[in-house]
């Protein structure tokens, strides 16, 4: 239902509209009277008991910020509600609409495991590098004046039974950004109890085309559930929503662009898989990794249609997931670098990290991998399938012989490596990555795996690279995507990510995150 509006509501809009008509548009907002301050109250999420920690990430000056957080840790305010209150200012000022917006919303995960792993004094260190970034954006996009989430009003049209994924997908496919919120809205239900129903209902409108923020955004912000809490969940999901609609408006939607619409319901046909239980049929590694040879060698079509077919023949689903995260993997071992003519502002020549196609493709297959893993059967089979076309389309959409180029270590490099302890190779490796040096970065890991030595303190010294370095907003998501890949791969495989991290640690080495010398000041840790 709309809000009610006063007759003095209603004149003072008459007569700013008046006001308005007379100077022009571009006058009156410079004037600040075509957008007043902030949303109407009526019109405004409240976040409830966490609205004045929200509103001190939106509202404190980011030159103020590591300040005032490390006065709230000493108040005792724990480091889950301080990421609570950045991840929900986060959504309610950009709405998924803004890159570097929703770009820090994707880290916000990462960093919060990230804490899990450090020292307990320096736990915070993840948290108040992201905050800073977060709040910086806010303090650039404008603030509460900009917010893009606003209350949601109830539509009759999704009265009684809850509407459904295809609903939603039509909603967005439409352009209605109102409607498709409604819509979401009601699938997670008045009390927000449905979380679940509501992000296998945005899957449906993720799942129209593959792209890597439309891929990640939503894993990202479902990994948050623990933090945020299920009342909160379908607020982040709303950012998807809001993604997919600004596509659909701004993208030109050529059928070649939009091949998964046809794709994916083609091959759900074709093998039968609508309903279908996941299959329980164990594969042994050669099965696997023929597999990721046929992703990493077909086109997109066929990529997927070898996914459908592995679990149309009951092939455990993580294994299918498995190859594509392999396959995404051979990009970064394979990358030759950014070109002349990719080199930007903190990306040189021969780099790898930020959104170089390696790094982009391994955070995508992650996130369809994961989300198959939390999804419904219908969301399980469609993840793998657009994943499998997703990884395909990833080696080919910039360009470049991936199939000729030789993945690193490199036998050459391999070859120049001769130590054989362990504290050796890890201060050789710590050199390699603050000289820049991939090459030889890729073959210290390498050696490492050969040696078959314990990956715990590689992780450890590449999650202190993660924390320190900017990455190029990518440095806390790909720590985290060759973590769990790591995690959820078979011995044969895991050593490739931690390879592939070595690489890309190596390629952003040099590059301090802003915010990171102050938050060690904080702490009272060295940088």
């Amino acid at each position: 239902m709309q809000p009610v509006r006063s007759r003095r509501d209603f004149f003072a809009e008459v007569g700013r509209g008046t006001l308005i008509a007379t100077l022009g548009s571009g006058l009156a907002s410079d004037m600040a009277i075509a957008n007043p301050a902030e949303p109407p109250a009526s019109e405004r999420l409240n976040f409830e008991a966490l609205e004045p920690l929200v509103a001190l990430m939106q509202e404190t000056p980011v030159a103020q910020l590591i300040q005032k957080l490390s006065e709230k840790q000493r108040a005792g305010t724990d480091l889950r509600t301080l990421f609570q209150a950045a991840a929900l200012a986060n959504a309610r000022t950009f709405g998924g609409e803004d890159y570097i917006g929703f770009h820090t919303m994707m880290a916000l995960a990462p960093a919060w495991h990230m804490t899990k792993e450090l020292p307990a004094d320096r736990a915070a260190l993840p948290a108040y590098k992201v905050m800073y970034r977060n709040t910086a954006r806010i303090n650039e996009f404008g603030g509460p004046m900009a917010e893009k989430l606003k209350q949601v009003h109830a539509r009759t049209a999704f009265s009684g039974d809850r509407p459904t994924g295809e609903q939603l997908r039509e909603l967005v496919r439409n352009k209605d950004m109102a409607a498709a919120d409604a819509c979401l809205a009601a699938i997670a239900g008045a009390d927000h109890s449905h979380a679940e129903d509501a992000f296998n209902a945005a899957l449906f409108t993720v799942g129209d085309n593959t792209e890597v923020h439309r891929t990640v955004l939503p894993y990202r912000s479902w990994d948050l559930l623990d933090v945020i809490g299920k009342d909160w969940a379908h607020l982040l999901l709303r950012q998807s929503v809001h993604y997919c609609v600004k596509s659909e408006r701004e993208y030109r939607h050529t059928a070649e662009m939009d091949r998964p619409r046809q794709v994916l319901p083609k091959l759900m046909d074709q093998y039968k898989l609508a309903g279908r239980a996941a299959g329980t049929r164990t594969v042994d590694d050669a099965w696997v990794s023929a597999l990721c040879d046929s992703f990493f060698t077909s086109s997109p079509e066929k990529a997927a249609e070898s996914a459908a077919a592995a679990l149309a023949d009951g092939v455990d689903p993580k294994a299918v997931g498995e190859a594509i995260s392999l396959a995404a993997n051979q990009l970064i071992l394979r990358d030759q670098g950014r070109r002349d003519r990719e080199i930007q502002p903190g990306k040189p020549l021969g780099s790898v990290h930020g959104d170089s196609i390696g790094v982009h493709a391994c955070d995508s297959a992650n996130a369809w991998r994961n989300m198959a893993r939390v999804s419904n059967p219908r969301n399980q089979v469609a993840c793998l399938i657009l994943g499998a076309f997703q990884v395909a389309e990833d080696r080919l959409n910039r360009g470049g012989d991936f199939q000729t180029w030789k993945p690193r270590p490199l036998v050459e490099d391999l070859e120049k490596v001769t130590a054989s302890d362990p504290a050796s190779l890890l201060q050789e490796l710590k050199a390699a990555i603050e000289a820049n040096n991939q090459s030889r970065s890729t073959a210290l890991a390498g050696r490492c795996a050969q040696l078959g030595l314990d990956s715990k303190p590689l992780f450890k010294l590449f999650l202190r690279y993660a924390v320190s370095e900017d990455g190029a907003l990518h440095a806390e998501k790909f720590y985290r995507t060759a973590s769990e890949d790591f995690a959820a791969s078979r011995p044969a495989f895991q050593w490739r990510y931690l390879t592939a991290l070595a690489r890309v640690t190596a390629s952003a080495y040099g590059r301090q995150a802003s915010g990171y010398h102050e938050a060690c000041e904080r702490l009272g840790v060295t940088v």
